[in-house]
């Protein structure tokens, strides 16, 4: 005998008034226990809502891009016969829901969900019903990515309900098997990109049963979620052939990857001359590839009013020159971000091997950019918090020499925690250093300025340095980067604090 049961909302602690920015069944469909119905997310986090009953979809009481509230029903399911039964003794919906999304935490549940790629709340034992691939272990940074093998052979019908539905997906998609038509020859799985993709839990789910590096997928869904259709059509361009060359090679090996770039016969357009790479060209340029490709940059843009310390500075040049010691302005700038660096050590920690951890460095090592005729090196001033500002200005001028002279050795270019790019003895007025990995930040300076700053009722010219601050979204958030770099300009304004055991 039918019967019709409403599934809930589930208790979200304090949270309500939650966003529907997926719907993944629709009336008609045959769905499993577990299954996703709807997908929420909050300020913080990102849940499915899963049915708790097997049956079919009567009626849906939601809509994508609507909100809900616990207690609050999403859909009305038709359950048959002995199913009927098993629902009176399951299990309220909203306490099943809670359940299977984290103890019910719409907080915890978005954390498993949005951080852990396939590790998701609703990837329980259900997805391993449906024939899906377990997550591979996170990529170490640095090492490539990780090949996860795409799943072959159709999920049984038992597992993946009528309509092939993936078992924990509501959503009425094609097995593996019918998508990729036995081929598993879609690129390898870059983790750090999969987890930091938009997407919810059960998208995610499918993307590994179908063996689908989600940062190379695009989303259509509210505010460019990726959704199963996204994921699916993806598939379909790389079997036809369509899909985006692999990074690194990878293309050559049938693989699915970055988008190339056309080549050209450029002497069609007139006379032109082929020069190789430098050395250092070579060396840094698949560094930096690899550090914009695999960290999720931002830049943080600020200013520094430095005109009082560009009137200290000038006043010990001329002591710091009978030294043998060229106070330059960078000197400065390395011993404000010493300090800040204290005062935030996140900014001077890494990500462990596993992207797990963070690994906070008890000392402070700056590393700058110099440039040298052939091409820019990064020489690192070891133990820069145990240097007042004349000792940091000759083991600035030291290296610096020593870079343009060739004779750096590897030691001298090692364990920088933190790196700083000054322009401004060239010019420019801002711009977004790629961080130099596994570090998690880079200061970019330009060229300073006379401007006219509101102070005591009235506009008078100060002297204003630009600061670009790129840094590692998945350790630093926005609100610390504009801490970090609001500090920085503090202490690049209040000279004393630069000049201690100088003055």
């Amino acid at each position: 005998m039918a019967r019709l049961i409403d599934v809930r909302v589930p208790d979200m602690g304090s949270f309500s008034e939650v966003a529907v920015i997926d719907v993944l069944v629709k009336p008609g469909d045959a769905i499993e226990r577990e299954a996703s119905l709807i997908t929420l997310e909050t300020e913080k986090a990102t849940m499915d809502v899963p049915s708790d009953v097997t049956g079919v979809v009567e009626k849906l009481h939601v809509t994508k891009g609507g909100k809900v509230s616990p207690g609050d029903v999403v859909a009305t399911v038709r359950v048959e016969g002995d199913a009927a039964g098993a629902g009176d003794s399951a299990p309220a919906a909203g306490a099943s829901a809670g359940s299977s999304s984290g103890g019910g935490s719409a907080s915890t549940a978005g954390a498993a969900a949005g951080s852990a790629g396939a590790g998701s709340s609703s990837a329980k034992p259900a997805a391993a019903a449906s024939g899906g691939t377990p997550p591979a272990a996170p990529a170490a940074p640095g090492s490539g990515p990780v090949a996860t093998p795409a799943a072959t052979t159709a999920a049984p019908a038992s597992a993946s309900g009528a309509n092939g539905a993936a078992a924990g997906n509501g959503a009425s998609v094609p097995a593996a098997s019918a998508i990729l038509g036995g081929r598993t020859d879609l690129a390898p799985i870059n983790e750090t990109g999969f987890s930091s993709a938009h997407a919810g839990p059960s998208v995610r789910r499918f993307a590994r049963e179908l063996g689908v590096d989600l940062s190379q997928v695009t989303g259509t869904g509210f505010k460019a979620r990726i959704t199963h259709d996204d994921v699916k059509a993806f598939v379909k361009k790389a079997l036809a052939g369509g899909a985006p060359a692999a990074a690194g090679g990878a293309a050559a090996k049938g693989g699915v990857g970055l988008p190339s770039v056309p080549l050209v016969d450029f002497a069609k357009f007139g006379p032109v001359e082929t020069k190789p790479l430098s050395r250092i060209q070579k060396i840094s340029g698949p560094r930096l590839h690899a550090s914009w490709v695999n960290i999720p940059h931002v830049t943080q843009f600020d200013e520094a009013d430095i005109t009082d310390l560009e009137d200290v500075r000038t006043k010990l040049k001329q002591k710091a020159l009978q030294e043998g010691i060229k106070l330059t302005p960078l000197a400065f700038i390395v011993r404000a971000c010493v300090k800040a660096l204290q005062e935030f050590p996140y900014v001077n920690s890494s990500l462990d091997a596993t992207g797990a951890n963070l690994v906070m460095k008890k000392y402070v090592n700056i590393g700058f950019a110099a440039d040298t005729p052939n091409g820019l090196v990064v020489p690192v001033i070891a133990n820069a918090d145990r240097m007042d500002v004349y000792r940091i200005a000759r083991a600035l001028g030291e290296l610096s020499e020593k870079a343009r002279a060739g004779k750096l050795s590897a030691a001298e270019m090692q364990g920088g925690c933190f790196t700083i790019s000054s322009l401004g003895g060239i010019g420019g007025t801002a711009f977004t250093p790629i961080i130099n990995a596994p570090e998690v930040a880079i200061l970019g300076i330009s060229k300073s300025s006379h401007k006219p700053v509101y102070k005591d009722g009235a506009f008078i010219p100060r002297l204003m340095l630009p600061l670009s601050l790129s840094y590692d979204h998945r350790v630093i958030d926005g609100a610390m980067a504009v801490r970090f770099t609001t500090y920085l300009a503090g202490v690049l304004a209040d000279p004393r604090q630069l000049t201690e055991a100088v003055l």
